[in-house]
């Protein structure tokens, strides 16, 4: 019997989930998670997919540890927590060709590539939803730059060493372009927020204007005089 679970690295920790799956079948959850966790120590702050093959009959089980995912992989190798949360508008960080090279080779057992760039091009894929740039570009303008060759040397020797230098290039251009965004997105709000503004003093009645219609007060019909 096989059970599939996505833990964080080397943090495993017991819950009423892993109890329902493990609970019904007599092992030792403790001894699980002890298990688990020496396992995965080396992937800790990360998300990893982890499959427990159990014999029933005996109460054995081994370990799977697999790569985690490249959006988890991408965040570990920029030291961020998460992506930017809106790709259209905001950039998490400014990664190196040498980066994402490295989370390609981490993972290409895992991908149905047929080659590293094929591998690279997989993880450029994945740096869109996290909103990263790379070598100062979108991700799709590097994934064009790949298929052109541009980066042939890089990937044919495998580098996944940033220079000091170069990453130092790297973070300079991301803090000016940080900063660019952020000025951007400020007067985006401070423009809707004028636009709220007016519109709701469009719509507040001006005082003394005259009553419609409805509200104005009828005359009443004089009665004929007699004769």
């Amino acid at each position: 019997m096989k059970i599939s679970l996505l833990i964080e690295g080397g943090n495993m920790q017991p819950g009423p989930a892993l109890s329902q799956k493990i609970g019904p079948l007599g092992l030792n959850v403790g001894q699980i998670i002890q298990k688990v966790n020496d396992a995965t120590k080396d992937f800790k702050g990360m998300k990893v997919p982890v499959e427990l093959d159990i014999d029933a009959a005996t109460k054995d089980f081994k370990v799977e540890v697999f790569s985690p995912p490249v959006s988890e992989l991408l965040k570990k190798e920029l030291g961020i927590e998460k992506g930017s949360g809106d790709q259209k508008k905001l950039r998490a960080a400014n990664a190196s060709i040498e980066q994402i090279i490295s989370v390609a080779k981490t993972k290409m057992p895992n991908l149905l590539c047929k080659d590293l760039k094929a591998a690279v091009k997989t993880v450029l894929g994945s740096c869109v939803s996290l909103g990263l740039l790379v070598e100062n570009k979108t991700s799709k303008e590097v994934e064009i730059d790949v298929d052109k060759g541009k980066y042939d040397k890089e990937i044919n020797e495998e580098k996944t060493e940033t220079s000091p230098e170069k990453k130092a290039k790297l973070e300079k251009y991301f803090a000016k372009f940080h900063e660019a965004q952020e000025k951007a997105m400020k007067e985006e709000e401070e423009e809707a927020a004028a636009a709220a503004e007016a519109k709701a003093e469009a719509e507040v009645p001006v005082e003394g204007e005259e009553k419609s219609a409805e509200e104005a007060p009828t005359e009443e019909p004089k009665a004929d005089a007699e004769e």
